[in-house]
């Protein structure tokens, strides 16, 4: 199973880059604390909508799943390892962090949502 949870802060700005297709991609990099308690910078790559109130220091939960992207620049094939995002939800004092994850959640298809809230223990969407 190919399934990211992350909690941490936006450690920059969200960067918007509009694809040939069309497509509006949004690139975030999320400082999570790893084991060790150290942060680690995680890149986000989302095709939703992002507020213009989100900047570095956010605090989000994002839902997805990791890929690897090749992609040709300066003439040779290269690689990026990222999270593509299904969601991204701001945490806020409305909004705690197991509030966040259980919308985040909602973005996922069952049965693969229901068995992630299972074992988060995030009780199911009203």
């Amino acid at each position: 199973m190919n399934i990211v949870i992350l909690v941490g802060h936006l450690s920059s700005a969200p960067r918007r880059t509009d694809l040939p297709s069309g497509t509006t991609r949004w690139n975030l990099e999320v400082s999570c604390p790893d084991p060790g308690g150290r942060l680690a910078g995680v890149p986000v790559s989302w095709d939703g909508q992002v507020p213009a109130t989100w900047g570095a220091g956010t605090p989000v939960v994002v839902t997805g799943s990791v890929r690897r992207r090749f992609f040709r620049a300066g003439g040779s094939t290269q690689s990026r390892t990222e999270v593509a995002a299904l969601a991204a939800v701001e945490i806020t004092r409305r909004r705690p962090e197991q509030a966040a994850i259980a919308r985040a959640l909602r973005s996922h298809q069952e049965p693969m949502a229901a068995a992630l809230r299972s074992v988060l223990g995030v009780p199911p969407a009203a």
